[in-house]
């Protein structure tokens, strides 16, 4: 082979080398030992086969609660902070808004942020005695909406929900604006001088020309949301009970229990169920994209 040709190799060699390393092989053997009942009590491991599997997909498995719980999170915070930067982003766009900069540095500044930080900030904000919401509401004679945020079992999972979408918003408003920049202001002009009105021009223009950064958006926010796990242990661990458990904090229980083979075995099923849904996503997505 041509030396210019091996030329580009060289360079990646050393990346691929260390994907190989630190990434493909644990993950490799991490399925492999799903099918086994590798623990920390026994020095044994033994081929089980799919009972890993059939444990987890049992009519009464609470397993099944931490998938519904995965993927519930990942569908509401994914078009939530979608719709909520896609309407900030038009907003800090348009010629009338003063200090734009300044306002939209304020927005992505949570983004920023670690996730284990701004889940214990709001872990303290939210304490039903002495956290600083329900004080201010008690404050200004709005006694009847302080609630138990992260312990009553109707409210605490749209609660994790909100602050997430309060964090990721900024993320999804920034990539938003990069597209609306590169739209050219001709379509805008010609539309105009047409009639069209501003939802006219966002449905027939703004939209569709946005496609390809939104797939993009909802391909990190999906990604992201399968495998959450920070934001929801540093809230609430799960809790109370299994009421915001999931996947990953399966993951992170079973481990912590001496389970390895269980914890593997959640992981690799975590690991196909995001290849899958992500295939399906870009393919319904691209398939709609504006050539």
């Amino acid at each position: 082979m041509n030396r210019k040709k091996l030329y580009p190799w060289y360079f990646a060699s050393g990346a691929a080398i260390l994907f190989f390393l630190l990434c493909f092989l644990p993950g490799v053997l991490g399925i492999a030992y799903s099918f086994t009942d590798w623990n920390n009590f026994t020095t044994e491991i033994n081929f089980v086969g799919l009972h890993n599997y059939k444990r987890i997909f049992e009519g009464n498995s609470e397993y099944l609660l931490y998938i519904f719980n995965t993927v519930l999170f990942t569908a509401v915070t994914t078009i939530a902070k979608t719709i909520v930067g896609l309407a900030l982003a038009l907003l800090l766009t348009r010629q009338f808004i003063k200090f734009k900069n300044f306002q939209r540095m304020i927005i992505f500044s949570p983004q920023v942020m670690s996730f284990l930080v701004v889940g214990l900030v709001f872990k303290s904000m939210l304490h039903p005695t002495t956290g600083f919401l329900n004080n201010f509401l008690k404050d200004i004679g709005l006694d009847f909406l302080a609630k138990s945020w992260l312990t009553d079992l109707k409210i605490v999972f749209p609660t994790v929900m909100t602050v997430d979408t309060w964090k990721g918003m900024g993320y999804i408003m920034m990539v938003v604006i990069a597209g609306l920049m590169s739209i050219s202001p001709e379509y805008y002009e010609a539309a105009s001088i047409d009639g069209a009105t501003f939802f006219q021009q966002l449905r027939n223009i703004t939209i569709p020309l946005l496609k390809p950064v939104l797939v993009n958006a909802t391909v990190l926010n999906v990604t992201y949301g399968l495998r959450v796990f920070d934001m929801i242990y540093s809230l609430t661990n799960g809790g109370p009970g299994n009421a915001t458990g999931v996947i990953n904090t399966a993951v992170y229980k079973e481990f912590s229990r001496g389970d390895l083979a269980m914890g593997t075995t959640l992981s690799s099923v975590l690991f196909f169920f995001v290849l899958a849904l992500l295939y399906f996503i870009i393919r319904a997505m691209e398939s709609k994209e504006v050539e």
